[in-house]
């Protein structure tokens, strides 16, 4: 399932034809469909459909304006028509009505009380950052990070307390034992979590490990080169958090980036969690690329 995954992830406008998705997973499409529903809690077309409409509701935040005609290519439709009506299915109500900043407000709330959980701590509020403020003095730079090969475990619902350090402490002793654990240390998920709802997010911990090979839950992916927008930070969870809101609602928009099609990354200094949940010694990289 992981290798299945790892293929329709690779296509993030969704125009992998799921028998290639069945053949990564080496199983049938009929019982690719049964199993991946019997894991997933939904079908390989609903997965699908569903991160269309999440990837759409992504562009359309972080390009305010975009014509919908480029919205539904950027997301694998065959037209603005086709993207509107599968939309109002999924949302209830056509893109052009679709309030996005009430829909990433409220899921930037349960992010906070999520995180706060996560660190046995009362739920973070961050407020909302006022036009060009920059309270924590975050620093952004701009890096070109060649093309990188991970191991990772795929975390469901990573926001359950303790769900992701487990896991982590999993892939440590895997690596541990292979003399991988040196690589450079990752966290990141294909999910915004102010877009997507947190059960359905997945967190993959990883580290960078060029000869892994896949064995059970631990799981092998190569990232192309890639350029991210990357600020460095040590502090509690809740400085992260915030990082994240002002890299995304304050520096982006003024930048001339735009997010590219990969996943936003925490890269560990040393290994992950080596703190506990006290404080995080990380950099926050956002991939990106030059806005049309």
């Amino acid at each position: 399932m992981n290798l299945a995954l790892d293929e329709m992830e690779r296509h993030p406008r969704g125009r992998l034809r799921l028998a290639d998705a069945a053949r990564a997973a080496g199983l049938s499409p009929f019982h690719f469909h049964r199993v991946f529903q019997a894991i997933m809690g939904e079908t390989p077309a609903d997965w699908v459909g569903r991160r269309r409409i999440d990837r759409a509701i992504t562009i359309m935040a972080d390009e305010p304006g975009a014509p919908m005609a480029r919205v539904a290519a950027l997301c694998g439709f065959a037209s603005a028509s086709d993207f509107s009506r599968a939309f109002k299915r999924r949302m209830g109500v056509p893109p052009s009505r679709f309030d996005i900043e009430g829909w990433r407000s409220a899921h930037a709330s349960r992010l906070a009380d999520a995180t706060g959980t996560f660190r046995g701590a009362p739920g973070l509020r961050p407020t909302r950052l006022p036009p060009r403020t920059n309270p924590d003095g975050f620093r952004v730079r701009i890096r070109d990070l060649p093309a990188r090969t991970v191991a990772y475990i795929r975390v469901r619902d990573p926001y359950r307390a303790e769900a992701v350090p487990r896991a982590a402490r999993r892939l440590v002793e895997w690596a541990m034992r292979r003399r991988l654990d040196g690589g450079q240390w990752l966290g990141y998920q294909w999910e915004r979590p102010d877009i997507t709802p947190l059960p359905r997010c997945v967190y993959h911990v990883a580290v960078v490990a060029e000869d892994a090979s896949p064995v059970g839950d631990v799981g092998r992916y190569r990232f192309p080169p890639m350029t991210v927008a990357q600020v460095d930070l040590s502090g509690p969870i809740d400085l992260e958090l915030r990082a994240l809101f002002w890299l995304y609602g304050v520096w982006l928009p003024r930048s001339g980036y735009v997010p590219d099609d990969q996943p936003a990354f925490e890269a560990w200094q040393g290994l992950p969690f080596a703190h506990g949940l006290s404080r995080f010694d990380l950099s926050v990289q956002l991939p990106v690329r030059r806005a049309h």
